[in-house]
């Protein structure tokens, strides 16, 4: 199928680097990827709605880890990069990339309210020549079916006057080994010319592209990549409980099993399941297989498992405390130790470190939190009663004021080894005492 005059012209521009991108949502997604585009010589504009976001970047002040506040700064004095909350400027952009979220509603339907309300203002600013990308975690069909119906209700054609694909994030804060740049890249687009474009933009800022055959394929991707994710996690999660009741330790199951060549890859079990895309990726094809009237029993039952494990840790606090110290949780004062759902990263997104404190008080108990990486915790849409709440600062002296110390987060930068020398007891859900060497009778994992 020959390209038509409008790709070609995109294409033209694109290799040229003088295609204006721009990235609706400049959060742990599009920051780091309107970063990697500039670096790469494209003009970036980025937009969000959040005018706090943008005072920040305009004073060259970054509020994502991945990005520094020097890495920013570059690429603004290059000129390759502005933030506004103006969505007028959508216009002038050659390709446009929506970065929003995609969160659950309570009852674990999609809420695609964010990616709906940035379809309709892409729309009102739709012209011909442009690629629309999505980026956004989602089922199966949303991009052709939801963000190209919005934008051809402007009477604009998807592969005849504007073009448009999708290709999954694929972030992992914290990780040291990779970036937006060294990621493989899957993209997809609705028809021939819209993918070879979509090749053509995102081969100029990653080092891999790995092109899908269409972008429902690309959408089944990024939920399958989470889904071998939350089953696993969820196995392993199972078997602590059920080693721990035969009095094995399931950590050194695991250290153990890892180390056949074959056959065989560790995943490690927590409080909980934290972040942006595990918890709740998955229920994305759970409520779209429902259209197909096909169980998805996997999903739902490791969603179950990961979900109860903050209560089980909580009943191995009280437990502990009933045991070690003769109190019961209802009149104990707890230390939680980390609220960001990974070490070494201020991520609270779906953090179980919350739901953990949120049950401890449901019990009775009094319960603060420390993380060397949260000073106070923001708002959230589930937890507003924590909000505003700050971090403990430990010493020998505050930890003498609590009864346990729940581990929930693995920072590297705390010190354990005075933790176990001050803390009267500990309930460690990431094993980071017996990898450290620290062992007690006052240890206990759960």
């Amino acid at each position: 199928m020959a390209s038509s005059q409008t790709s070609i012209a995109l294409s033209a521009k694109i290799k040229d680097r003088t295609a204006r991108a721009g990235i609706i949502g400049l959060g742990y997604v599009g920051l780091p990827l309107a970063m990697a585009i500039a670096r790469s010589g494209f003009p970036v504009s980025g937009f969000d709605i959040d005018p706090k976001k943008i005072v920040a970047l305009d004073a060259r002040k970054s509020y994502i880890d991945a990005v520094t506040d020097d890495a920013l700064s570059a690429e603004i004095a290059a000129g390759r990069f502005g933030a506004t909350t103006e969505f007028a400027g959508l216009k002038q952009c050659d390709i446009i990339v929506i970065c929003v979220p995609t969160p659950l509603t309570k009852h674990r339907d999609p809420d695609l309210s964010y990616v709906e309300a940035t379809s309709r203002a892409i729309a009102e600013h739709l012209r011909p020549g442009q690629l629309v990308v999505l980026e956004s975690t989602t089922y199966p069909g949303t991009t052709d079916d939801v963000v190209k119906v919005i934008l051809e209700k402007t009477g604009l054609k998807s592969g005849t006057d504007f073009f448009i694909g999708f290709s999954p994030e694929r972030e992992d804060p914290g990780n040291q080994h990779y970036n937006t740049a060294t990621i493989p890249k899957v993209v997809a687009g609705d028809g021939p010319d819209a993918l070879e474009l979509m090749t053509d933009f995102y081969g100029a800022a990653v080092k891999t592209v790995v092109p899908v055959s269409s972008n429902a394929t690309a959408e089944a991707v990024k939920l399958t990549e989470n889904i071998f994710r939350s089953v696993n996690i969820a196995l392993v999660n199972e078997l602590k409980t059920v080693y721990a009741a035969m009095g094995i330790d399931v950590w050194e199951v695991i250290d153990a099993a890892k180390t056949k060549p074959f056959g065989y890859m560790p995943f490690y079990p927590g409080p909980g399941l934290g972040g942006h895309c595990i918890p709740i990726d998955p229920f994305y094809l759970t409520w779209k297989s429902r259209e197909y009237e096909l169980p998805t029993r996997f999903i739902e039952l490791a969603g179950e498992i990961n979900s109860a494990m903050p209560r089980y840790v909580v009943g191995k606090l009280a437990e502990a405390l009933d045991i070690r110290a003769g109190k019961a949780l209802s009149r104990s004062k707890v230390l939680v130790l980390g609220l960001a759902y990974k070490k070494n990263v201020a991520d609270i997104r779906e953090s179980p470190s919350l739901r953990l404190i949120e049950i401890i008080e449901e019990r009775g108990g009094k319960a603060d939190y420390s993380d060397p990486f949260v000073s106070e915790i923001p708002p959230t849409r589930e937890y507003q009663a924590l909000k505003g709440r700050k971090s403990v600062e430990i010493s020998a002296a505050t930890l003498a004021n609590y009864d346990a110390v729940l581990i929930a987060t693995d920072h590297d930068a705390v010190d354990y080894a005075a933790l176990s020398k001050h803390a009267p007891l500990i309930v460690d859900t990431r094993n980071v005492f017996t990898r450290l060497g620290l062992t007690g009778d006052h240890i206990i994992k759960a």
